[in-house]
């Protein structure tokens, strides 16, 4: 009673910021306070490293400033071969590097010097006890067990690049990053330096507490490499799946300017697929050049000629090869007289749907040349993604858009170091797929299912650029393809016969661009480039509303007849050997039935639906050569 009483009066009394605290029983002791001073000098550095890039220009540096150097093994042996002042950690221990190398840094005075809280009281007499001096700068990086892995090494040597030592360092340098600068990677040096030059050799907290920062997300990307690779060793799925990522740069927005923050991230200890040489590539930029690099460079490897793409909001408004042109195409096109065969794909894969195109993002299967350059700088385009670029294709496009013309040159022999899964983030749940970017249509793949089995090397060739486009086109998707070149993407609806619909209308629109009025409209000087193509549109279109065709008119030296019917019902009736290819199945004949209407010849489709022997005898009756490649292509 007495003691309850007590205790009731001191809970009335006692300040609440002077009463004992009470802590959880995992933790033995309070917690200490720790030092709060803003700049901390350095007068002794641990440095062990595996990657030696820079290491003589800090130790250099620190030298300068009278920083006294303990280190191990190789890089110990480093330092003293460059004449630079050095101390054996083992020589500081006492105790010899041991075990091959595995124990040399786990040692009390080590671990001691870096978790030392400078100030408190208790810390320092232990220090003066044991003998352990103060670390104010540990410099690490850690075995490269990540690269290890990727060369195939053997389970032995993964095992053996496993770091222990390094990550128990700079875990102890973090927490204790008030007193302590830990430095993990060799790019942090320069900062690092001009700091301690700044500030007589002192860091300041901010400084610290970033590089703290850095180092706990390496030692956490690291454990994650690991866990991962433990896991796969033993043919098992991780307990807990981690993803390690580094920021690469930052957007200057998500696909739309609320979307705020926006940032392009790497996978922890490897690279993006490309390289930014010109011009600052947004969200929906990089969507588009990661989509249309996979469709050229499959289409390449496919096929063996030059591709390209022309994407808009990551779904291709045409792609193509480099097929010859025609005479009546050259003019539709306005097709310069001489071109690569880069230029050539690009030219084709503009003009599925050039109305479509004004603003895409451009992507080429092989090296960009002059001649490329020269038909790019004519259109209006955000950017670019390919292999390569010739001085002469890149001094054309760094002055396209004033200087802001995006330039991106992809890696053909990239590997993510992630491996075959993707994920993706959404709404607070993470979906994981393997990716099939290595599953590619050839031509082999394609088996004749109808009566009619003539199938043609140039159908083959269309059949499966346009099954590699649809591929890469938002679903449901379909595509029609004729002379190397897709001339109609029907893409996300959610009927498949609307995808037919939809694309079939953009069939028509191509066709008729090279009907004789059309080639005939007598444009006034100097209208441009996209207005003649706008123009020639609607014209094809034709459902124009009065104040419309008023300003229509204006851009013509004779105002042209609008089209007949009859013109429309004629020149259809001459298109033929048309190409088309499904994502997915058709689920009845109506889509068979659609596409009779726009000259298909050839059907393309993965097979898989109850109404296969419908669709088929649909293919039969319009006397179509029909094919399975037994691939199922949904892209979302």
């Amino acid at each position: 009673t007495i003691r309850r009483a007590a205790n009731l009066l001191r809970a009335h009394l006692v300040p609440p910021a002077t009463r004992r605290r009470r802590y959880p029983a995992s933790m033995p002791h309070a917690p200490p306070a720790l030092a709060t001073t803003d700049l901390v000098p350095v007068k002794k550095a641990l440095i062990s490293v595996s990657d030696k890039t820079d290491l003589l220009v800090l130790a250099a540096a620190l030298k300068d400033i009278g920083v006294e150097v303990l280190s191990t093994g190789g890089t110990a042996k480093a330092l003293k071969d460059a004449g630079l002042p050095v101390t054996d950690v083992s020589d500081y221990t006492g105790f010899p590097e041991m075990m091959d190398g595995r124990v040399k840094t786990l040692h009390p005075k080590v671990h001691g010097g870096l978790l030392a809280i400078r100030g408190n009281a208790e810390h320092e007499k232990a220090c003066v006890d044991h003998s352990i001096d103060k670390i104010d700068m540990l410099v690490v990086n850690l075995y490269p067990f990540q690269e290890t892995v990727a060369k195939g090494g053997d389970f032995a040597n993964c095992i053996e690049n496993v770091d222990i030592g390094g990550p128990a360092m700079i875990r102890a340098a973090s927490k204790n990053h008030p007193s302590v600068t830990v430095i993990t990677d060799c790019k942090q040096y320069p900062k690092v330096i001009e700091e301690l030059k700044s500030n007589a050799g002192a860091t300041t907290m901010k400084t610290r507490r970033s590089l703290a920062a850095a180092a706990f997300a390496l030692t956490a990307a690291y454990d994650s490499a690991v866990a991962n690779w433990f896991a796969a060793q033993n043919e098992e799925e991780p307990v807990i799946t981690t993803r390690a990522y580094q920021t690469a740069f930052p957007l200057k927005y998500g696909c739309n300017p609320h979307q705020l923050p926006a940032n392009i991230f790497s996978m922890h200890g490897g690279t993006l697929p490309f390289k930014v040489l010109n011009g600052k590539p947004g969200y929906i930029n990089l969507l588009d050049a990661l989509n249309s690099w996979a469709l050229v460079r499959e289409t390449r490897e496919a096929l063996g000629l030059a591709a390209a793409a022309s994407f808009k909001h990551v779904s291709p408004a045409g792609a193509a090869v480099a097929v010859p042109l025609s005479d009546v195409e050259k003019k539709a096109y306005e097709a310069p007289d001489d071109l690569s065969p880069s230029a050539l794909a690009y030219l084709r894969a503009r003009n599925a749907d050039p109305m479509c195109s004004f603003g895409d993002w451009a992507a080429l299967s092989d090296v960009v040349d002059e001649q490329t350059a020269m038909y790019l700088k004519t259109e209006v385009a955000d950017g670019i993604i390919a292999p390569g670029f010739t001085p002469e294709a890149m001094a054309i496009l760094t002055a396209k858009k004033s200087g802001n013309f995006i330039v991106l040159e992809a890696d053909p022999k990239y590997v993510s170091p992630a491996g075959m899964v993707d994920y993706r983030e959404i709404g607070g749940c993470v979906f994981a797929q393997r990716g099939h970017g290595d599953k590619i249509i050839t031509p082999d793949m394609l088996e004749v299912k109808t009566q009619n089995k003539e199938l043609t090397a140039a159908a083959k060739q269309d059949l499966v650029l346009a099954s590699i486009a649809v591929k890469y086109t938002q679903s449901n998707s379909v595509g029609y393809a004729i002379n190397g070149m897709m001339v109609g993407v029907g893409a996300g609806q959610q009927s498949r016969v609307d995808c037919v619909k939809l694309a079939g209308r953009k069939v028509t629109t191509w066709w008729m661009r090279q009907h004789p009025k059309v080639l005939g409209l007598q444009f006034k000087e100097g209208v441009k480039r996209q207005a003649r193509v706008n123009a020639r549109v609607r014209y094809i279109e034709g459902d124009m509303t009065d104040f419309e065709r008023a300003e229509w008119e204006q851009q013509f030296s004779t105002v042209p007849e609008p089209l007949a019917p009859e013109d429309y019902k004629e020149h259809m009736a001459k298109l033929s050997g048309v190409s088309l290819s499904s994502d997915a199945f058709f689920p009845f004949r109506d889509g068979i039935d659609t596409a009779a209407r726009y000259g298909v010849t050839y059907v393309a489709q993965p097979k898989g639906s109850v109404q296969d022997e419908a669709v088929t005898s649909a293919c039969d009756q319009y006397k179509m050569v029909q094919v399975h490649h037994n691939m199922r292509l949904f892209h979302h």
